[in-house]
């Protein structure tokens, strides 16, 4: 219980930080969004008058206490630069970032794992410098840059993939909406034409994506496996007769993937707030793209609720990581008993 009450407080610190963050960075920033919201032609009497009904001409602490309380009664405010609700907004783009999240991340742990595995596995010196030396390019290469070579390359010079035109070829009707995710939806309405079009469009914008977590999991994993390599337990079964590939799957592995757990964990919760860059670099409609059109145009409501809710997206993942680990590592929920 006192392990528990210790995550609900700081989680709670880490959302109280997050929602006060958001709101007085958005006030730093240069720019008048009264007048944004008016308009540039709008008279001063207008302006005063949006600024009233935006409550900007009000106390910062009161404007801070009126947001929390909005948003937790689902009223996220309204955002003028697109004409919608925020809560509309951002929860109409949220399907299409968890979309390209999730296959993200299974290509960055897939990929990550794998060649964690290989790299400690293999006696080859070559191989582990090769896979180092991706690793390092994972990590080293910005995500912009690595998103124009694909489409120069694959999608423009070979053809192999679309290009950057959102999550459907132009003038391919969107499948009957349930989930929101369009590769789920057009597979429940029995359109393979669909949702075999829509995984194309994901796998280019995923792959981008992926190329972080993939190297840091990579990384981490591999060093944590070389490591755990060298303990005694690990000379036991050796000396046993246990086959090589079978010690490092069944008994290295689960040991040394505890810190990969973590990170894998917050690896995903970024994925689900959304990656601006590569969003923007595809065209890709998802609340990456949507944020970052809101902070030109200095959207409160918009960047307010986004980073709230990213912080809440944190704390859930970081609370379900701890109980994975009760799950994974008996020794932790002894220790928290």
């Amino acid at each position: 219980m006192r392990s528990i009450a210790s995550r609900v407080g700081w989680g709670v610190a880490t959302l109280f930080g997050a929602s006060v963050l958001a709101f007085l960075l958005m006030r730093v920033l240069p720019g008048d969004p009264a007048r944004l919201a008016a308009g540039e032609l709008a008279s001063e009497e207008a302006v005063r008058a949006r600024a009233a009904d935006m409550g900007l001409d009000q106390p910062l602490p009161l404007q801070y206490l009126h947001f929390i309380r909005d948003f937790v009664t689902g009223d996220w405010g309204y955002a003028y630069s697109i004409g919608t609700p925020a809560r509309e907004a951002i929860l109409g783009r949220l399907p299409a970032t968890v979309e390209l999240a999730i296959l993200a991340f299974v290509i960055g742990v897939s990929v990550g794992v794998s060649l964690a595995l290989l790299a400690a596995y293999t006696r080859r010196r070559w191989v582990d410098v090769v896979i180092r030396g991706l690793s390092s390019l994972g990590m080293a290469t910005p995500q912009f840059y690595m998103a124009l070579i694909l489409l120069l390359v694959l999608s423009q010079g070979l053809g192999l993939f679309p290009g950057p035109e959102g999550r459907l070829t132009p003038g391919l009707a969107e499948p009957p909406h349930r989930t929101g995710m369009f590769t789920v939806d057009a597979l429940l309405a029995g359109q393979w034409t669909t949702a075999s079009d829509a995984f194309a469009h994901l796998i280019l914008p995923a792959v981008v994506l992926a190329m972080v977590p993939a190297a840091f999991l990579l990384r981490l994993l591999r060093s944590n496996l070389l490591e755990t390599s060298r303990e005694q337990y690990m000379l036991v079964l050796r000396a046993k007769g246990t086959p090589r590939a079978r010690s490092y799957v069944r008994h290295a592995f689960p040991n040394a993937a505890l810190p990969t757990i973590t990170a894998s964990g917050l690896l995903l919760a970024e994925l689900l707030a959304g990656s601006i860059l590569a969003e923007k670099v595809f065209g890709w409609p998802g609340v990456g793209s949507l944020v970052a059109d809101s902070v030109l145009s200095k959207d409160f409501a918009i960047v307010q609720s986004f980073v709230f809710l990213s912080a809440l997206i944190y704390v859930v993942v970081n609370t379900l990581i701890d109980v994975v680990y009760g799950l994974v590592d008996p020794r932790i929920r002894s220790a928290s008993r």
